[in-house]
């Protein structure tokens, strides 16, 4: 894609999350479009964001999981950035116009007391993190899920494109040391309007949210980017997201980690 491909692009998907309306599929418009375009379109939307006066606070990564890499025939996860306003505290009530199609992932997050460079270990990850805590993923997208004439659907460079599909974050109110517990064995129930839809272990992600951590800290620093004292991290889901139409009402039951929840407000 050419500069002003790029910048058309993320001027397109800005404008999609502030009408709430959804853009047609960027794979489809720009049938070349490598990752590295993908990750391109995401800095401009990025920076166009923080002129509105956001302010970057962390980083997710996605499509962890096995299964969702082989849906996508991907073998990497992707990542995003999050933004100071995408986060609430723990039992909001979300504006019903807040989002497009949202839905829900469960996840770990990391909240780092140090920075990290692109060749930490996971001891490096531990010794930098400062707590952790469990946490719910809002997702959107601001690109169509599928072409209505060609039932096309998006692949990873729609996704990564559009900021890895972040669109919130609500961390739980218990903190704990990384070295508490072992965060393969950390679960979560997580139920929509009192019925249990998902359930899954830590994992899930990469086998160990720890290495999720790691990916991303050498995937940014080949990108010139890095993870910085207080940011947050969310490491990567281990259910499956999980729609959330209006009036819905999510809770996450991580057991003795702790829980989240998060209320979508009827329309």
């Amino acid at each position: 894609m050419t500069p002003d491909q790029l910048d058309f692009a993320a001027n397109e998907l800005l404008q999609a999350e502030i009408k709430g309306e959804q853009i047609g599929l960027l794979s489809q418009r720009y049938p070349g479009m490598t990752l590295d375009d993908a990750y391109a379109v995401q800095s401009r939307l990025v920076a166009k964001k923080q002129k509105l006066g956001r302010t970057v606070i962390g980083w997710k990564i996605g499509l962890t999981s096995r299964a969702m890499q082989m849906a996508l025939n991907i073998e990497t996860p992707d990542s995003g950035v999050l933004l100071d306003d995408m986060l609430f505290p723990d039992k909001a009530v979300i504006p019903a116009t807040r989002f497009i199609q949202p839905r829900v992932e469960a996840e770990i997050a990391f909240v780092m007391r140090s920075p990290l460079a692109g060749d930490c270990t996971r001891t490096d990850v531990l010794a930098a993190t400062d707590y952790v805590t469990p946490a719910i993923e809002i997702l959107d997208t601001r690109v169509m899920r599928e072409d209505p004439k060609t039932g096309q659907t998006r692949i990873v460079t729609d996704t990564v494109a559009d900021n890895a599909a972040n669109a919130g974050l609500v961390l739980g109110a218990t903190q704990h040391s990384v070295m508490e517990f072992d965060l393969r064995w950390i679960g979560a129930i997580v139920a929509r309007d009192g019925t249990v839809e998902e359930t899954g272990l830590g994992a899930g992600v990469l086998n160990d949210p720890v290495l999720g951590v790691v990916w991303l800290a050498r995937r940014m620093a080949s990108y010139n980017a890095g993870i910085e004292p207080g940011h947050i991290v969310l490491s990567g889901s281990f259910i499956r997201p999980l729609e959330c139409p209006p009036g819905c009402r999510i809770d996450a039951d991580f057991g003795p980690f702790g829980s989240v929840n998060v209320n979508f407000a009827a329309i």
